[in-house]
């Protein structure tokens, strides 16, 4: 989901970004509200909730956004979004910090793997130009990745929190991105079919998506999840070649290969043939 919110983004035309945030989140909340009538519908699932976890959970979806776009705003946005796109590899080395956790060297190396494929994918095998100008921008991008990461692991530890509770946190969120966008940006509505795109996205990758993350970091192998984050670029940018609005390019047959490989290293996936060869048969 997260990898179709390049293409989606650019079908909304030029609806600001802290609106198309708003419009996107509210409809995340419908969804949250979907979620909560289902389970039990009484209002007590989310007044009962302690403030750590509002903190929380509306820290890391507004904090994440709202620092993002700070950073495109202050920096060019080939080098704003790869800091940005830190966050999985942050998730693997502070995961190391969760009870019966512990971070292993392949951890670590599939981390940086990903991320270097990442920065191939971002920009094309051209140099990074990192200008103290934009430092601004790059410190608030930095910010973002560190937010977002510390939001995954930190759900983690609050596994007996139901994931329907994002809905509140989507609800919290646009308030604050439509307050933000009345301070900041000049109203620009859809026309169109470019509505049908803003649904998708609060239907999708500003929407489930982070309902199903909820529930893969607080249930799942969070260090696999950190490193197969960065399949969304790269499935992003294959999308976008495939509808002709990004040029073929060879360098995403090697992020390709960077990216899944280093998935795999970190997850510890290549660890069950040692394990199957060293568990004794039955008797």
């Amino acid at each position: 989901m997260w990898s179709t919110l390049a293409l989606l983004t650019t079908l909304t035309g030029s609806v600001p970004p802290f609106q198309l945030t708003a419009m996107a989140f509210s409809i995340a909340f419908l969804i949250g509200v979907i979620f909560w009538a289902r389970q039990d519908g009484k209002l007590s699932t989310f007044f009962s909730l302690p403030w750590r976890v509002w903190l929380l959970g509306v820290g890391g979806l507004f904090g994440y956004h709202f620092f993002y776009f700070v950073a495109l705003r202050n920096a060019p946005a080939v080098e704003a979004s790869l800091i940005a796109y830190l966050w999985p590899l942050l998730i693997v080395l502070l995961s190391s910090s969760l009870p019966g956790e512990r971070l292993h060297w392949y951890h670590t190396v599939g981390g940086l793997t990903g991320f270097f494929g990442a920065i191939l994918l971002i920009t094309g095998g051209n140099k990074l130009n990192l200008e103290w100008e934009f430092a601004p921008g790059y410190l608030a991008a930095l910010v973002s990745a560190f937010i977002w990461s510390v939001y995954s692991v930190l759900s983690r530890r609050l596994r007996t929190v139901p994931t329907a509770a994002v809905g509140g946190f989507c609800g919290v969120t646009a308030l604050l991105a439509w307050i933000s966008h009345f301070l900041i940006d000049a109203t620009v509505w859809p026309v169109g079919w470019q509505w049908a795109a803003v649904f998708a996205l609060g239907l999708g990758p500003v929407g489930l998506a982070f309902f199903v993350w909820d529930y893969g970091v607080k249930h799942g192998n969070i260090r696999a999840l950190g490193s197969l984050s960065y399949i969304a670029p790269l499935l992003s940018t294959f999308l976008l070649v495939a509808v002709g609005r990004a040029a073929f390019s060879w360098n995403l047959f090697l992020s390709s290969a960077l990216i899944v490989g280093g998935a795999v290293l970190a997850s510890g996936s290549f660890l069950f043939f040692e394990r199957s060869k060293s568990t004794p048969a039955p008797q």
